[in-house]
Formats: C-alpha cells, structure tokens, sequence
C-alpha cells in the first residue's frame, strides 16, 4: 500500500510538470513587440528550454520573465548607433538559459546592453533619502537598490517598462515560491540576472503560531484544538508541565521554552491566553503561544541535507510579507527537547513576575484600539520627550499588534486605532495628541486619505506628521498622499531601520511637554 501510494505520488507529480519550452512562444512575442515599440534591434536566445518545471512554479513567475525582458529591451539593450559606437553588433542579445541543480532549476537572463548605471542610482538614491552624499557604498549595495519598491535610476519611464521599476515585486514573487533572485551587474557589458526556483512545490494548509515577534507554523492537520486558558491557570500549568483537557492531563510546554528561546512568554497576559493542542500519532500536547494567528495556504520549500536532519523540523515557507516560517511538528519537538523545555519553563518561574502580568482586567477589552500597550502604560508617567507617542492606524489587528510590538521594544508609546472613523475620534477627544501618525490606506468606514484629508482641515490637527504605509505604491496613489498633506509614503514591505529614522525624526520636530 505505501508502494502504491508513493507511484500515486509520483504520477500526480509527473502531470504537474511542463517544460519550460511551452513558454517560449510568449516570451519571444514579447522581445519582438518591446523591440518593435522602441525601434531597436533585439534577439532573444533560450537554451535548455527542455527542462521541467512545476506547472504552478512556472504560472506564477511568467509575468516576472515578461517584466525582466521588457526592462532589458527598454533600458538594458541601447540602439543600433550607440551599440555600434560602442563597437558592438548592432543587433543585442538576451539569452535566457536554464539548468537544473539539485531540487532548484537555476535560470539565468543576461543582456549585452549597457548594465545598470551606478552613478544614476547613488543620485536617484540621495534624492529619496535613502543614501547621504559623500556616504561610501559598494557597489553591491548600489546595486540591490534597484529591488526597492518604486525604485528607478532611469531619468523616465516608458510605455513599455522602466528598468528598476516592479523588480520588487519580480523579488516578492520569487521569495513566495521559496526561491531567490540575484542580480549581477557588468556597467556598459550588460546586467545578468539569476532566478533560483524550486523544481517542484508542495502547498499545503498550516496555523500560523507567534511567539514575540516571530511566526512559525504547524500543519493544520496536527492541530486539534485551539483552547483559551485563564492566566491563573496557566501559571499553574507552567509549574506542574501539565494542563487538563477532555479529562486528560497533557504535557504543557511555552513554544519558545521548545524552540531554546525562552523559559516564559514576555508578553503580559490578556484576559485569557491561548493554547494550541497538538496531535501526531496517539501522541497529544498542549502548546502556549502568544497569539493564533489564523489558517494560511503557503507552498512549502523542501529543506536542505543539514536542516532535514533538524528533529521537528518539518519544513519552510515564505509569507506573503517576505519573511520566512518555520513549519514544525511540536510533538516532535517535545520527544526530544521536552526536558530542556521543562528546565527553562521552571527556571522562568524562579524569576521574579510582575504582578501584572498575571492581573485579569476588570473587563474584557471590545477591542485592542483603545488599549494602549502594556509597555505604554508602564511609562505613561515619564515626560513625553522620552517616550514619544505614536498613533498606528491599520484594520489589520495583526499588523497592529506586530507594529505595537515593533514600536514599544524600540521605547515608544503606541496608540492604535483600527480605521480612520476610530482614529478621527480619538484625536479629537484626546488631551495630548500624538507625536506621529502611521496610517494605512485601504481601512472600512473611513480610508487613510480621507483621515489624512480631515486632519489637515482641523486646526488642532493639521501638523501632525503624517507616514503612509500600504502595498499601493503605484505613483498615482503616492502623488495623491502628498497632494493631500502626507509627510511620508512608504511601500510594503518597507525597511524598519527607514521607518524608525523616520519616526525619530518626526517626533522630534513635534514632542512637546505632555
């Protein structure tokens, strides 16, 4: 039966490969029209277009390859005069070639053209702030710029592409799959980019668990039940390494206590906390996290010869946010790292625990958007200068949480409102208004421009700095933030160094003595 199972496996595998060849038709459509378009002389090579790829891996990058050749053709390739002068065949060349390494299919796309122009971006770079002049950089780092959101050294865009324009999003949808993307760069010999893709995929259904601010998952079909315990319980379960469920008493472990992290979560306890029961086999435990995410569908990247040896380990994806998560079996974790877990959890209970951590509020909270962070209520006293206060606008609890977390670690009081309705009201009841404002766009009742909109009429209001965050990062949307009073647009995902430097610099121009 496990014979035949695994034939089944291999049958079902074999109907989801295509060679990459049935692409190819497409994509030299695609260098014809670019090269029509902008009167230039272009051909397009392939060689190894007979290896095959997974069907759903080959779906989901075609339209980067459509965005890759397009940018070559456009700003890659020059014309027939500037290519002759620079003693090259008037005719440039994109060769696509792949090869298959192991479980990767390794594709590379070089164009004889001009190469990316490092001068141009370190200038593009200055202007947006994202480089001092005078700062030293490498070259590798001018280069991995052009990967930002909405980042073009080009002095325009055209009608057919913009080189530097959307390679983050070519970045994003590699990175999903669980592949890599590297760009190597030869100034007037042309630019070579290598896509790393898996050969084949598997997607399967997880529970994304987190443990401070980091997620992992475990497959749905382990998890039994998700259960809600009171702080009082839990504290007593930590002490005995059992919780009582369905009559059974079950090992209790802290998932970071598994993981070698932590003997104790470092988050205090709401006015329940959740637990995760886990089944494998007849085996079943009880897992405290900080937070249940939700059920996510991710593709799962096979793992490596040294992390498959890794016990509980049982494989890893890429979020949609570009971070990766573990996939773990916490049964397994727990046959071998149960003890070492049970040591840390006991010696965390030695430590002294603040009383509030184990305090159940007087009355459950409706909503997170009026509960200012523990971190903030323990500093509330101390003079606004030191503890600036920072209004995060999102509808996404879990992106406020994260951004709460983000913040309060970095010493910062943080407020959040979960739309702009919410955000309106709290402003103008407020006493002491914040120091920033990071506001989302797309929000139900009222959107971040209407919010930005209302701000900037009300007298009281209108010099609040203002830093957009959102996935839309099209130049309509950013030029219209700016229209609209918006100090800064940042696109998703956006780097937490930037974001903080730009908080810190805000809320200096607007701390005042609360």
């Amino acid at each position: 039966q496990a014979r035949q199972t695994r034939e089944l496996q291999r049958d079902l595998l074999r109907t989801r490969m295509v060679e990459f060849d049935s692409l190819s038709e497409r994509l030299y459509r695609t260098v014809r029209q670019a090269a029509k378009d902008l009167n230039k002389a272009v051909r397009l090579e392939i060689i190894g277009g007979a290896i095959e790829l997974d069907r759903g891996v080959l779906e989901r990058v075609s339209s980067s390859f459509d965005h890759l050749l397009r940018n070559a053709v456009a700003h890659g390739i020059e014309t027939a005069e500037e290519r002759q002068a620079a003693g090259k065949p008037a005719v440039g060349t994109l060769t696509l070639s792949l090869r298959q390494d192991g479980n990767e299919v390794v594709i590379t796309l070089a164009d004889d053209g001009r190469g990316l122009n490092y001068a141009a971006i370190r200038a593009k770079a200055e202007r947006l702030g994202l480089v001092t002049p005078g700062q030293p950089i490498s070259d590798e780092e001018l280069t991995q710029l052009v990967f930002r959101p909405n980042f073009s050294s080009a002095e325009s865009t055209t009608a057919v592409a913009g080189r530097g324009v959307g390679l983050d999003v070519v970045r994003t949808e590699v990175n999903a799959l669980g592949g890599r993307v590297l760009l190597d760069n030869q100034p007037g010999a042309g630019a070579r980019f290598t896509l790393l893709l898996p050969l084949t995929t598997a997607i399967t259904h997880v529970v994304l668990l987190r443990t401070g601010p980091t997620l992992y998952a475990v497959p749905a079909n382990l998890v039994d039940i998700v259960l809600r315990f009171k702080p009082g319980q839990i504290a007593d379960a930590a002490h005995a390494l059992s919780i009582d469920y369905a009559n059974n008493a079950l090992p209790f472990y802290w998932l970071g206590a598994l993981l070698g992290q932590s003997g104790a979560s470092s988050e205090p306890f709401g006015k329940s906390v959740p637990v995760v029961v886990i089944r494998s086999a007849t085996q079943r435990v009880a897992i405290q996290v900080d937070e249940v995410v939700g059920n996510r569908e991710v593709v799962v990247k096979n793992l490596g010869p040294q992390l498959s040896r890794v016990p509980g380990l049982a494989g890893i994806s890429v979020l949609p946010s570009g971070d990766a998560a573990l996939i773990y079996n916490p049964v397994a974790l727990a046959s071998v790292y149960g003890p070492d877990a049970a040591a840390r959890m006991q010696a965390a209970l030695l430590a002294p625990v603040p009383a509030a951590a184990l305090a159940e509020p007087a009355a459950p909270a409706a909503d997170d958007a009026l509960q200012p962070s523990a971190a903030a209520v323990a500093e509330a006293a101390t003079p606004r200068s030191a503890a600036p206060l920072i209004l995060v606008v999102d509808d996404s609890i879990t992106v406020r949480r994260v951004t709460q977390r983000f913040l309060v670690r970095n010493g910062y009081l943080v407020q959040l409102a979960k739309d702009g309705l919410d955000a309106l009201e709290q402003l103008q009841q407020a006493s002491t208004l914040p120091d920033v404002v990071l506001l989302d766009i797309e929000m139900p009742r009222m959107d971040g421009f209407d919010l930005t909109r209302n701000i900037r009429a009300d007298s009281r209001l209108q010099k609040l700095p203002i830093i957009m965050i959102t996935s839309r990062i099209a130049d309509k949307h950013r030029n219209y933030a700016a229209q609209l009073g918006v100090n800064h647009y940042l696109g998703k995902p956006y780097s937490e160094t930037e974001l903080l430097q730009l908080i810190q610099e805000f809320s200096a121009q607007t701390a005042q003595p609360g």
